[in-house]
Formats: C-alpha cells, structure tokens, sequence
C-alpha cells in the first residue's frame, strides 16, 4: 500500500537537512558528526529527528546514510533512496553532493504546490541527466506518494515505451492539447481518449513543439513556462593542478634529470645549453 505524502512542514525541514548536510559535506566533515549535530537543528514537531537519529545509527553500522533511508521507506521516498543508493555506490561516478543537491531541490518544489507532472518531469531529468538507469529509475518513481493508480501504471509502461516512441510524443498522447486537437477534427467533436490523461494542454503544447528534438530542450521549456523545477547540474571544474605546487616543482626537477641521463646514454648530450652567454649591451644601453 502506497504511503500518503507528508506534512508541508516536513518538506522544509528536509530541504533544510539535505541543503546542510551536504554544505558540510563540502566542508570535509564527516557524516557522523553532521548527522550528530544537524539533529538539534531541526524543527521538533516534525518526524525528521527521529529519522536522522535512525539514520546516524544505521551509517555508523553500515556506513550508508541509504541503508537507513530503505529501512525508513514510510518516511523517505523510493525516489530519494534510489538517488543517494546510487551516489553512495563505489562503483559509480554519481556524486554523493549532487544527489543531496537533487534531493534537497525535490523537497523544497513538495513544500510549495507540486503537481503530478511537474514532479515526474523534475524526476525522470534527474535519472536521464546522471544517467542512473529508465529501467530501476522509472520503477522506484512510480511508487511515489504524490502519483496515483493511473500515473504510476503510465510510468511502469514508459519502461517498455521509451526508445521506440519519442518521448515528446508519450507526453503529447497524455495531455489534454491532444484531446483538444481531436475534437476540433470534424466528425471527432465527441472524441474521448480511452485511457487518463495526466498532463495540462499547455504541457501538451510545449511536448508537442518538441517533436523529435533532445527531451532536455522539452524539459528547459517546461521549467521557463510553468515553473517546474531546475535540476541540478554538475559545474565544470576549472583546469587545476592535481599536485601540490612545491611536489610538482619536484617532479619537473626529476623529470629534467632524467632527459638529461637519457640524453647522455645515448650520445647526444649538449653542453652548449648549460653555457651561460654574456650579455649583448649595445651603445644606447650604456648611455
């Protein structure tokens, strides 16, 4: 049985949690002692405290904050564990700050008015994004507390749809700009689709405008239009040196030694590029 969603306050407090646990993250505090101290921050009335203080015991079992949300399923979401699971994954190159910065995002758009679909586009971009897998992806969002019978059965089918069918298209099919355009058809006035249709005419209409473009420009289009939330990106990090100053001074010392015992051994050592030349002064220099 599907769980319902939670409290509008305990959406905030969770955008709170993932916002600071992953700030100090950044700042190389261990986990341990921001879930130890994190704890008095957050707000009573909530259930979040009893959560944390679960999760503080569990990642000092187990060492994953993610094994502890699983355990927390009436709590957490499938979705959330899903993305911390993956970035939690020693094998995997999804980072573990990115997955806070997803999650905190997710709770902030549950804490205002989320729709059904604002959420699953919000969703789906997150796993097509970071490449974290349709096939399990799709499954832990149709279990979501905001999605009903017929959006979770709709989800469940996009892991056979998607690939074969442009996704702009599955969109389209399932808005109501669709059943509009059918009915201005003569003969079709009566037009009613046999299955739910679970997005807006204006979600219709920008999917529609996508038709075999990159699904990310249909997802920049949604955002701008009718605000549904950005996903986070990873920033480009600038070219730095992955070695300390002094050490990569070194290394260059050693480097220049060994071409020159290259050069050596093999017979073609230059003395002339040691000899130091006296400097060319010409008369204007010495006025």
């Amino acid at each position: 049985m599907k769980q319902l969603p939670l409290d509008r306050e305990e959406y905030i407090e969770q955008a709170y949690f993932f916002r600071n646990y992953r700030e100090r993250l950044e700042d190389d505090i261990p986990s341990q002692v921001i879930l130890a101290t994190i704890y008095e921050e957050i707000l009573a009335t909530t259930k979040l405290p009893m959560a944390i203080d679960f999760l503080k015991a569990e990642i000092l079992l187990t060492g994953r904050i993610s094994d502890g949300m699983e355990k927390l399923s009436h709590y957490f979401t499938p979705f959330q564990t899903f993305i911390l699971k993956n970035a939690e994954d020693d094998k995997s190159k999804f980072d573990q700050k990115m997955g806070l910065k997803i999650l905190e995002r997710e709770a902030e758009y549950r804490s205002e008015t989320p729709t059904s679909a604002g959420l699953f586009i919000y969703q789906f971009e997150c796993i097509a994004r970071n490449r974290l897998g349709y096939h399990n992806g799709l499954d832990v969002i149709s279990k979501d507390t905001l999605y009903n019978d017929d959006w979770s059965a709709w989800i469940r089918k996009l892991k056979i749809q998607l690939g074969s069918v442009d996704f702009a298209d599955l969109l389209y099919f399932r808005s109501q700009h669709f059943v509009d355009e059918q009915q201005r058809i003569p003969g079709k006035e009566d037009f009613t689709p046999q299955y739910p249709i679970l997005f807006s005419a204006q979600d219709g209409r920008i999917a529609k405008a996508n038709h075999d473009r990159d699904p990310l420009y249909m997802f920049a289009a949604l955002q701008r239009q009718l605000g549904y939330p950005d996903v986070p990106r990873s920033i480009a990090k600038p070219d730095q040196s992955l070695f300390h100053p002094a050490l990569e001074a070194r290394l260059h010392k050693i480097e220049t030694r060994l071409q020159l015992m290259d050069a050596e051994l093999k017979g073609n050592f230059d003395l002339d590029q040691f000899i130091v030349k006296d400097p060319d002064f010409n008369e204007k220099d010495l006025e």
